[in-house]
């Protein structure tokens, strides 16, 4: 089992899969779906450095609800599953409720 640490102010998110509804019995291709764009954090980095030497940490923690861009990040696959490594900055919204 693969272990994935990110660096620096990176996260590792999973995206929630909508729940497919089948309606008059069309089903939609996965190739024609939108890509979700809510996600759970799956493993923060440390966060970066700010020029006096200074650790700043992330607003996010593992767990946490985000929304991202649909084309935010890198995707990369962990364990067969797929995940995305991004930039903090590019989380749009922290959910909550």
């Amino acid at each position: 089992m693969m272990k994935v640490t990110p660096l620096y102010d990176r996260v590792l998110v999973k995206r929630v899969e909508a729940k497919e509804e089948v309606r008059g019995g069309i089903i939609i291709p996965d190739s024609a779906k939108e890509k979700p764009l809510e996600a759970v954090i799956v493993a923060v980095g440390p966060g970066k450095r700010a020029e006096n030497g200074e650790q700043i940490a992330l607003a996010v923690k593992a767990g946490d609800k985000v929304l991202v861009g649909k084309y935010a990040g890198t995707e990369i696959k962990v364990n067969d599953e797929d995940h995305i490594i991004l930039r903090e900055d590019e989380i749009l919204a922290k959910l909550e409720g």
